[in-house]
């Protein structure tokens, strides 16, 4: 095992990323104790690994397959082009020099070694961007990407740096258990937590200090001034930052979108959310709980109002407009649940939350979310959405529509079977596009960010505002009270 910063093989020369017109002082620091660093350096990583190799206290692996990364130069391009991402000119020999720079750019994977950290973004998000080739940019140029998986568990970071990515992409990469070495390395440009929510803040703001470019899952913190201070420290350095929000990218609301830009719904009535399903309490062997068990103890930074919350603040924000006040109900369903030990322990957090958003346009929003309920619905989680021309049910991936011709004209009569099948008049939208994987599309967006090729609004300070909503349900829940959002102060 080597300790981090250790290499086998030259390190080739070294291309600034965008020499020519991105202010680096607004991109991230490249520079370490005065010497200045190139994104994407990189050595050739052996398969084979000297006796004595083995210094330092943190875990390493190198890639057994791993292959260097020397690219052959892309054709020069023939004219003067205009970014318009940029909204700059270039002249010939800027683009020629773009179009020669290193754009590999290597992630320090925190926290993947848990069930969403390993499925949607190790796997069906980084893996498949490598398996692709890399990330086009709208200049034509390639970002590609090289994991560092970090935690504690060396065996489970083995397990998915050598055996999973190996599988999957043919290759293997570098693991670590050593956190404040990865992170103080000059080669290691953006570093993801996925790990408990409690502890991100810390893990973000000691990359922040490195310099690194910073992307997390939600919530960004516990609180509300941990989040806020952690926005104000990234704008301070200047560093590229970013917060998932991937339920933007699902199918199902991507045509909900589509539907409220062409006008199907005229004047938007009111919204409903239905999400959740049952998550076994893990008493029976044969049906093991599917959620971690952090997620029901509060101490933990548990709860389904801090996690789901979050989420309904951007995409109700997205589709539908700005929250102006909540109303809240929430509940702890289970009162013990198994870990992951096979142990009992009581349950602290609440398990179901309903609440009623009023945006500042007018519109209302009800949302309901369990993991206490058994579905009967389309998905796991429905949108409805009723409007004066018309109504839509989106799920995770398709979407139905009832214009006001079709509208069925029932009466009330509850002595004789009902006449009336509801589901008929309702017709599914056609999948016109080709959606990929929602967490794939926002990080290809983050990396073609940091590489400075585009913009990324899904910053850690819109992370605040979805913590904001979530503080303003359970204060609702406690207090028994409308609560305005975006006015708690802690």
């Amino acid at each position: 095992m080597l300790p981090i910063g250790m290499r086998f093989g030259g390190r080739g020369r070294s291309r600034p990323l965008l020499p020519s017109f991105v202010p680096l002082s607004r991109s991230f620091p490249l520079r370490e104790a005065g010497k200045e660093k190139s994104i994407g350096q990189s050595s050739i990583a052996h398969s084979l690994i000297p006796d004595g190799a083995e210094a330092g206290i943190g875990f390493l692996c190198l890639a057994r397959n791993a292959i260097g990364r020397a690219r052959s130069p892309k054709p020069a391009p023939t004219s003067v082009s205009k970014l318009s991402v940029l909204g700059i000119d270039e002249t010939q020999s800027q683009l020629t020099q773009k179009a020669n720079a290193m754009t590999t750019l290597r992630v320090a994977m925190h926290g993947v070694t848990g069930r969403m950290g390993t499925n949607q973004h190790f796997v069906r998000s980084i893996l498949e961007i490598i398996k692709q080739g890399g990330v086009k940019t709208t200049t034509g140029d390639v970002i590609q990407v090289e994991p560092v998986l970090v935690g504690r568990n060396a065996a489970k970071l083995q397990h998915l740096a050598e055996t999973v990515a190996s599988d999957t992409v043919g290759r293997s990469f570098e693991y670590s258990t050593d956190v404040d070495r990865v992170f103080a390395d000059p080669t290691i440009d953006i570093v993801f937590d996925a790990a408990g929510t409690q502890q991100r803040p810390d893990i973000l703001r000691r990359a922040v200090s490195n310099g690194k470019a910073i992307y997390c899952e939600k919530p960004v913190a516990d609180s509300i001034d941990s989040a806020a201070q952690l926005a104000d420290a990234c704008d301070a350095s200047g560093i590229k930052n970013g917060v998932v929000q991937d339920k933007l990218w699902l199918p199902g609301i991507s045509k909900l979108r589509r539907l409220r830009d062409e006008g199907f719904f005229g004047k938007i009535l009111s919204v409903r959310g239905e999400f959740g399903y049952w998550v076994f309490s893990g008493h029976d062997p044969d049906q093991p709980a599917q959620r971690p068990s952090w997620n029901y103890r509060q101490e933990d930074g548990g709860g389904i109002m801090l996690d789901m919350f979050c989420h309904w603040q951007y995409v109700i924000e997205d589709l539908f407009g700005p929250i102006e006040r909540v109303l809240a109900h929430a509940e702890t369903d289970l009162d013990e649940r198994i870990d992951e030990s096979g142990q009992p322990f009581p349950c602290t957090a609440d398990d179901s939350a309903y609440a009623l958003f009023v945006l500042r346009n007018g519109i209302t929003c009800q949302f309901n979310s369990s993991w206490a309920t058994r579905v009967r619905r389309d998905d796991l989680l429905t949108i409805q959405v009723d409007g004066t021309h018309g109504s839509a049910v989106a799920g995770l991936r398709e979407c139905w529509v009832q214009g006001a011709p079709a509208t069925p004209r029932p009466i009330w009569n509850p002595d004789i079977p009902q006449p009336i099948n509801f589901f008929e008049g309702w017709e599914q939208l056609p999948n016109t596009d080709d959606f990929d994987n929602a967490f794939k599309v926002q990080w290809e967006k983050f990396l073609v960010h940091v590489a400075g090729f585009g913009d990324f609004p899904w910053s850690i300070r819109k992370g605040v505002e979805g913590l904001e909503l979530a503080v303003a349900g359970q204060v609702s829940a406690q207090e028994q009270r409308w609560v305005d959002v975006g006015t708690l102060v802690q």
